[in-house]
């Protein structure tokens, strides 16, 4: 088969002089056009709960998990990555709420709120973070200690909080069964005392805990012992 081809030569000048200054005009204009502005997008407020709902046709532990998924890469946007500090937190918690309450046996959440968002160097923040985990442990805390466990790390060793430190810490000894929660996380509030230098308060605590049986394990109830003499030397 003969294709029906012509040289270049054969097409009239005032021809190929048109294209080469489409040309010139099309890389002139794209030269002279400003690089892309990438805008972040602010975190929208989360809808109901019953509108989450009915958006999962049913399957609320699967939108649970879609939503999370989506929350957690919110800071990546089309040419721009967010820091975590600059997000609106107080719609973070929002968002972690109506994923709990879509799927109230989720821990993810809860993780996120005291790993990933309590993490950035921003006290206020941090503060919105943990205080969402005290709320929600309340809900379960059984199930929820762990992450309020952590919360007593992040405010006694990372805001410098003690009395914040405190108050997490007597919630994990008051509000959770023994058994069912480890002894340690359950004692929490005997060191953060120490650390207050409330050694007689730590004392008489920890004596109580020894005196009605709280450790169980041998080991453990040797630690808490010597723990209690060593309180006893420093109130000395």
């Amino acid at each position: 088969m003969v294709r029906d081809e012509r040289p270049v030569a054969a097409v009239p000048r005032t021809v190929l002089a048109c294209l080469a200054c489409a040309l010139l005009a099309q890389a002139l204009w794209q030269g002279a056009q400003p690089p892309p502005d990438a805008r972040a997008r602010a975190l929208p407020s989360p809808p109901s709960v019953t509108v989450l709902r009915a958006l999962s046709f049913g399957e609320p532990v699967t939108g649970a998990k879609a939503l999370m998924l989506w929350l957690q890469a919110f800071d990546n946007q089309p040419g721009i990555s967010i820091p975590f500090r600059e997000l609106d937190f107080d719609r973070v918690a929002a968002w972690l709420d109506r994923i709990l309450a879509l799927d109230p046996r989720a821990q993810y959440p809860l993780l996120a709120a005291a790993r990933v968002y309590g993490e950035v160097n921003d006290v206020d923040k941090q503060r919105r973070m943990m205080q969402f985990v005290y709320e929600r442990f309340r809900a379960d805390p059984d199930r929820r200690w762990p992450w309020l466990a952590h919360a007593v790390f992040v405010a006694k060793h990372r805001m410098h909080d003690l009395p914040l430190a405190l108050e997490y810490a007597r919630a994990l000894a008051v509000e959770t069964t023994p058994g069912q929660v480890p002894d340690w996380a359950r004692q929490m509030q005997i060191f953060v005392l120490e650390d207050m230098g409330d050694l007689e308060a730590a004392r008489v605590l920890l004596g109580g805990l020894i005196a009605a049986g709280e450790a169980r394990d041998p080991a453990a109830l040797a630690f808490l012992k010597w723990r209690l003499t060593q309180l006893g030397k420093g109130a000395e």
